[in-house]
């Protein structure tokens, strides 16, 4: 199965457009658990949360600055044993010249077994064609993102458009050959995420910041979400994965994962969408 199949089934399943970021933190891990329990903490929250979220998304640097990418393997191959119909995103932001691409791509793709990995279109589309060239994975590329300093180069005009709508039209429109190409656009810019849907057709979305940084639901159902349901990935983690440091980790990651499918259904329904 294709990624977008892969991840439309799964919506359709869990009825769920949440997806939670799994990035282990060791300061603000409960106390009994350590550097040696990031894939026990991990699959505490998995088996927890796993029948209300459409995908789940470890951040590659949370396990490499831990020298833990055994637990990411092992926490991405449980996903795939125990919950199949859940789609893996790597959130890694690759992109460099083609034959070092080629490298970071086997390493998403064979060595984690990702279902989708997300890049930097900056260096153009020799970066990006190594991770293409794996028709049946999703590619996310960085286009609008949710950061305070997104705009330093995003929003500059070339030709007098904005520089992440250029990206998209050229993502759509040259690099989408294989019908797996996805964008990064911030839960906190609703007015970007509408000017993207009108240039990009159904092009999914993978939608950070509806957590922590505090993204607009409603707005963002609005801006974002296709005509048939699908289209937004909304992800958070922390709020999620740290909603208590206590020995009930795993049950109030559960009720805060709840929450906030609640609160996106909430916003369909005001949107029209339900």
């Amino acid at each position: 199965m294709r990624f977008i199949e892969h991840l439309n089934a799964s919506q359709k399943r869990s009825h769920s457009l949440l997806c939670v970021g799994l990035d282990p933190d060791l300061q603000r891990f409960p106390a009994r658990f350590g550097r040696n329990d990031i894939f026990a903490f991990n699959r505490a929250v998995i088996d927890a949360t796993h029948d209300v979220v459409c995908a789940y998304k470890p951040q590659v640097a949370y396990f490499s600055a831990l020298g833990a990418e055994r637990a990411l393997e092992e926490t991405i191959d449980y996903i795939h044993t125990s919950y199949p119909h859940i789609p893996v995103i790597l959130d890694a932001k690759r992109g460099d010249i083609g034959s070092t691409s080629a490298q970071y791509a086997k390493e998403a793709f064979e060595r984690y077994q990702a279902d989708a990995v997300t890049i930097n279109p900056y260096m153009g589309f020799d970066s990006a064609a190594p991770f293409l060239a794996y028709a049946d994975k999703g590619v996310i590329f960085l286009c609008r993102t949710s950061n305070a300093g997104a705009g330093d180069f995003q929003d500059l005009l070339v030709d007098g458009e904005p520089l992440y709508l250029r990206v998209a039209r050229k993502i759509a429109d040259e690099w989408n050959q294989a019908n797996n190409c996805l964008l990064v656009v911030g839960a906190t810019w609703p007015e970007q995420m509408a000017r993207l849907r009108t240039v990009v057709g159904d092009i999914p979305f993978l939608v950070p910041g509806i957590g922590e940084q505090g993204g607009d639901l409603p707005k963002i159902l609005h801006a974002g979400q296709t005509a048939g349901g699908h289209g937004l990935i909304l992800s958070a983690s922390r709020a999620i994965l740290y909603a208590s440091q206590h020995a009930d980790f795993a049950e109030q990651a559960r009720a805060s994962a709840l929450r906030y499918l609640e609160l996106i259904r909430r916003a369909q329904s005001s949107a029209g969408i339900l």
